[in-house]
């Protein structure tokens, strides 16, 4: 064990180095890019899928109870990487206060996850795109955006976090314009007559399939708050982590779940969940956002054209975080010796970018949609990037309760953590029960029969993940590493 102490050390040593990342991050930066990372595609598109498979009700529920769920994993996650920020933090967590084999599966399942998201939104700005284009081809689109990330990303990272700063803003701005709007239409100042509430009770509305329905779009759900996490991937290329970190960690869950919830029911009540505009897994090409379709409601066609102007933008910011999420999940694997070496090399801006064109390489997969459909690829894409990030989720969770536990059992004071994360230890043992309930429900008692093209998009990151961590383990012969034994030590 003192081997591998000794490892994890020399690791954290190399990786706060001169000569690693740099920390040219501000406090204004962290906050707004988990906004922006978060507020995206599952905000802007796939709301749309929600709400059409189980109601607006059941829409509604499914965010909430996600929702719940985030609450304690970003609490977890304050706590971990206030104390400790280094990039490519979720595998450290674990390989210190669990297991190193669980570490190397968690690094390579956060990896799979966010370079996924990439063709998912690249998918969804096709979507976006055919609004203007109906008849262009989806691989044009896709081609297009993913070389303008790809330059995006080549960029420092201050220019970087500059840039995502600002087109966070605008989507905040632009869901604030929407709730004015929306909120006008349901009581009758804008768009003709009063919306009310007919919504919530037209056909099988607001439980389109009762509890049954939740289940089956609650990982879509989830996939819509991916990107939250992005602080403690950030966390090692910012300012003074240990305060902004934690004020980054309290300003923005409750904003971003405020937006969810709001423009869930505001689109539920004005959109019927039959409307066929409204996305569908089954569908082959849909085109319209839900909130453009708010918008030309209102009799506003000019603003429906630029409020799917701004969801570009919006979608794109959304895969260009994730790609930079990627990359540095990448690098920090490198550097423990978890991937091949040749990723951690840096530019002379501190760009890994070898480790950059590998996970834009993963967005060539959204030129499947010009085979099979955008509607239908986009549902695979969002199921498998939302499976993936429960899992990550989880390992945040158990990261969280042995770390605590090894904390108090060596003696140490928690009132020294930078964060301290409110109702431990129910908030890991809920989000631990939320994940299983979530994963294995969302088959169980998914209400529209699934194609075995959907089942292994969808679940085929839980069997590489569980093969990941086993094999490491027999190779490596890794122990569970014992409470008193677990290193505390901090590098900033």
């Amino acid at each position: 064990m003192g081997k591998l102490e000794a490892e994890i050390s020399n690791t954290l040593e190399e990786r706060n180095s001169k000569a690693s990342l740099q920390r040219k991050l501000k406090p204004r930066h962290l906050t707004m890019m988990a906004i922006g990372g978060a507020i995206g595609t599952g905000l802007f598109v796939s709301s749309g899928s929600t709400i059409s498979t189980a109601g607006p009700g059941g829409a509604l529920a499914a965010y909430i109870l996600v929702g719940i769920m985030v609450y304690f994993v970003m609490n977890s996650l304050g706590e971990l990487s206030a104390f400790l920020p280094v990039p490519g933090a979720f595998d450290v967590y674990a390989s210190k206060y669990i297991d190193p084999a669980l570490g190397f599966a968690l690094g390579w399942n956060y990896w799979y996850t966010t370079a996924i998201t990439v063709p998912a939104d690249l998918v969804a700005s096709t979507l976006i795109m055919k609004y203007w284009f109906p008849d262009s081809p989806s691989i044009l689109w896709s081609a297009l955006f993913l070389g303008l990330l790809l330059m995006l990303n080549v960029l420092s990272v201050k220019a970087y976090g500059e840039s995502e700063y600002w087109f966070a803003g605008i989507k905040v701005i632009s869901i604030i314009v929407f709730l004015v709007i929306g909120v006008a239409m349901i009581f009758g100042i804008m768009g003709g007559h009063s919306v009310g509430f007919s919504n919530f009770t037209h056909g099988d509305a607001p439980f389109n399939g009762g509890l049954v329905s939740i289940f089956s779009v609650v990982l879509i759900a989830g996939f819509a708050f991916q990107g939250t996490e992005v602080i403690a991937t950030a966390a090692g290329e910012t300012e003074n982590p240990s305060k902004n970190v934690p004020k980054a960690i309290r300003s923005i869950f409750w904003r971003i779940l405020i937006f969810y919830v709001l423009t869930i029911f505001v689109i539920g009540l004005i959109i019927p969940y039959t409307d066929p505009n409204l996305l569908k897994s089954g569908v082959q090409n849909v085109s319209i956002s839900p909130f453009t379709l708010v918008l030309q409601r209102a009799g506003l066609a000019f603003a429906a054209s630029v409020m799917n102007a701004v969801l570009l933008t919006s979608v794109l910011s959304a895969a260009n975080s994730a790609m930079y999420a990627s990359s540095r999940m990448l690098w920090a694997l490198a550097k423990e010796g978890k991937a091949p070496r040749i990723f951690a090399r840096l530019n002379r801006k501190g760009i890994p970018m070898l480790a950059l064109c590998t996970t834009a390489i993963i967005g060539l997969a959204s030129f499947l949609a010009s085979l099979f459909g955008n509607g239908s690829v986009f549902i695979w894409l969002v199921n498998a990037s939302a499976l993936t990030g429960f899992i990550k989720w989880f390992g945040i969770a158990v990261s969280h309760y042995r770390f605590r536990k090894a904390y108090v059992a060596q003696g140490r004071d928690l009132n020294e953590l930078p964060f301290k994360a409110k109702w431990y230890p129910l908030g890991p043992v809920i989000t631990l029960l939320f994940f299983v309930v979530f994963i294995f429900g969302q088959t169980l008692f998914s209400g529209h029969q699934i194609s075995w093209a959907e089942i292994i998009a969808t679940y085929i990151g839980l069997p590489i993940f569980l093969l990941l961590w086993i094999g490491y383990k027999i190779i490596k012969k890794t122990k569970i590493v014992p409470l008193m034994e677990c290193d505390f030590e901090r590098k900033e």
